[in-house]
């Protein structure tokens, strides 16, 4: 999908944003996003946040109290070993 929009350079420089590429990129007020400059160009990339994505972003990987307590039983023998 490819969008084209025009937008204003207000006082102190700041940006205002279109509706439609605050809806395209699911802006929230306060959110954040990362900017690029290329030459004289400007792209605008949404910043997920951090909690946000591992509370209710998909799960890519698992663990269980069984597997932390074998994987902690093993390095506290290995340093007990005098290993570090």
């Amino acid at each position: 999908m490819v969008l084209t929009f025009e937008a204003k350079v207000g006082k102190k420089y700041a940006l205002y944003l279109p509706r439609g590429v605050v809806r395209a990129l699911g802006l929230k007020e306060g959110g954040k996003v990362l900017l690029r400059v290329v030459g004289r160009t400007v792209t605008v990339q949404s910043v997920e946040d951090p909690i946000k994505l591992a509370l209710e972003g998909s799960k890519f990987a698992s663990v269980n109290p069984e597997k932390v307590e074998r994987i902690s039983l093993e390095h506290q023998q290995f340093a007990a070993k005098g290993n570090h």
